[in-house]
Order: structure tokens, then sequence, then C-alpha cells
């Protein structure tokens, strides 16, 4: 087995545990997923998806913070919703940095299909910081994400991983199962320990 099939392996097993305890509501998706960004920052960068790699810095940092604020407020900050306007702006910023993202990779390097790369960093920014904040449409955004990094995986040859992403947008759905009952009952909407 070649290095760099070595490398989507690893990255993977590592996302895989992290994403699916994330549906779950644990807390230990963050440790797992900050060694999986490390792996797939190295994989993206190999196989020039520069926004990709961009992203897994940005899943490095925020895994920390999120980390911390779920260890700190174990209990406290139940899973809630986003305002609807402020929704809506989220979106509209996630779409024009996607653009201009897109446009400088296109402009300034050799990035393959730089605005699809970019549309998949952008809006794992956004779903990453509602996750972060237990914001509930987090799993819609993750949804979108998983729609669109599959067939990008698919044609850069990362078969094993837009096999996981396509795991990723099933559990997705779960996650928004999960989310969504323990929104409605207020007694299970705290961090599970596990």
């Amino acid at each position: 087995m070649d290095p760099l099939t070595q490398l989507e392996y690893a990255a993977n097993g590592f996302f895989l545990v992290s994403v699916f305890l994330a549906a779950r509501n644990s807390i230990h998706t963050w440790w797992l997923g900050i060694i999986g960004c490390v792996l797939f920052g190295v994989l993206f960068y190999k196989v020039q998806l520069y926004a990709e790699t961009t992203l897994m810095l940005f899943f490095i940092g925020t895994s920390v913070v999120g980390w911390y604020q779920w260890g700190r407020n174990q209990g406290a900050r139940p899973i809630t919703r986003t305002q609807p306007s402020l929704l809506v702006a989220m979106v509209i910023l996630a779409i024009t940095i996607t653009l201009l993202y897109g446009w400088l990779l296109n402009s300034l390097t050799d990035a393959y299909a730089p605005f699809v790369d970019s549309a998949v960093l952008m809006f794992s920014v956004l779903a990453q910081l509602l996750l972060m904040n237990r914001k509930l449409e987090c799993w819609w955004f993750w949804l979108v994400v998983n729609t669109i990094a599959v067939p990008l995986y698919l044609s850069r040859d990362l078969n094993l991983t837009a096999l996981v992403y396509a795991g990723f947008w099933f559990n997705a759905w779960y996650g928004l199962y999960t989310w969504q009952r323990k929104l409605t009952t207020p007694c299970q909407n705290a961090i599970a320990p596990a």
C-alpha cells in the first residue's frame, strides 16, 4: 500500500469515529477530530485541495475550542436552534466568501476545482461553528458539505474518503434526528459522557 493510501486510511479512521461521536453528542468527538484533521491536512495538501487543507487548520483550532466549551459546559449548554435571520446572514456570507476564495485559488494557485473546494471549506466552517455552539442546524450544513464533498473526492481518486463522506451524509441525518429528539426532550439535552 502506497504512503498516500495509508495516510488516507488513517485520516478517515480518526475522522469517522469523531463524526460518529458528534452525532451522539459525545465530547470525545473533539480530540479524535484533531488527530484526523492533522492527517487530512497533509493528505489534502498532497492532492492539491488547498481550501480543504485550510479547512483542516480551522478544524484543529475550533476542535480545541469546542473540546474546551463542551467540557466546561458539561450539561449546561443545551442544544438550541439558530435565529432564522442570523442563519440567512451566515449563508449569504458563506456564499460570498466561497466565491472570493475560489477566485483567489483559481487565480493564484494550481488548485483543483477551486470553487467547489471553497464551497466545502465555507459550509464546513459554518457547520463547525454551529456544532461548537450546539445548534441543531449544524446537521443541515453537514448534509450540504457531504453532498458536495463526495464527488469532489471521487474526482481526485480519494475513493475511501468519498465513501466515508457518503457515510457522514447518513450520519448527519442521524445527528439531525438525535439532536432534534434531545431538543424536544429537555431532560436528555446534555452532552454524552462517552
